[in-house]
């Protein structure tokens, strides 16, 4: 399989080819269990897109649509009615961020199209989202790995477990990586 440096170069020229054939806003969701690499690739493939296209494309983090801890399910579904559905009407996509510090919904945010999308995090790759998304990417990592990257980024393993049963539910449901046009192990 090739490097990260040449996926992304091949997933940064077909993104750029769509624009050239007038897709304007190619969607790219990047999905994975907790701790897969997500958004280190997400961020790669930004930079890529624009060093070599002409605007920076937009990052939709789904960390900033789980309504909490619990919330993945219900982060999937506003991403499709908040985000994607507004987008593949030609409409302008408005949502509300959600603020960890206070446990709520916080500032709006909105994205018209134009540039890229990137949507990266776990449960942005569904049916649904799958549907109106230009490539799909589903990236793995061994549990242990993933775990110690979890440790290193919260300082603890409280949430881990609950997380990783809504995964399951979810992936199990959704069938993810089944859907995703490119499967990449990240911890080689």
């Amino acid at each position: 399989m090739p490097s990260n440096t040449a996926l992304i170069q091949e997933i940064t020229d077909k993104v750029l080819e769509q624009i050239d054939f007038g897709n304007i806003t190619p969607i790219v969701l990047i999905d994975g269990r907790s701790n897969s690499g997500k958004s280190t690739f997400a961020k790669s493939l930004q930079e890529s897109l624009f060093k070599q296209g002409e605007s920076l494309p937009r990052v939709i983090h789904m960390d900033d649509l789980y309504p909490g801890w619990e919330g993945l399910s219900l982060g999937a579904d506003y991403l499709n009615r908040f985000i994607l559905e507004p987008l593949t009407k030609k409409q302008t996509a408005s949502w509300q961020q959600w603020d960890w510090a206070q446990n709520q919904r916080g500032a709006w945010m909105e994205f018209s199209g134009g540039t890229p999308l990137i949507i990266e995090g776990c449960g942005a790759l569904g049916d649904r989202a799958s549907s109106v998304a230009f490539f799909r990417i589903w990236l793995e990592a061994k549990e242990p790995v993933r775990q110690a990257r979890w440790l290193e980024r919260e300082g603890n393993l409280d949430k881990f477990e609950m997380w990783a049963a809504q995964e399951l539910d979810f992936y199990a449901r959704e069938k993810s990586a089944s859907l995703a046009d490119l499967v990449i192990a990240t911890d080689n």
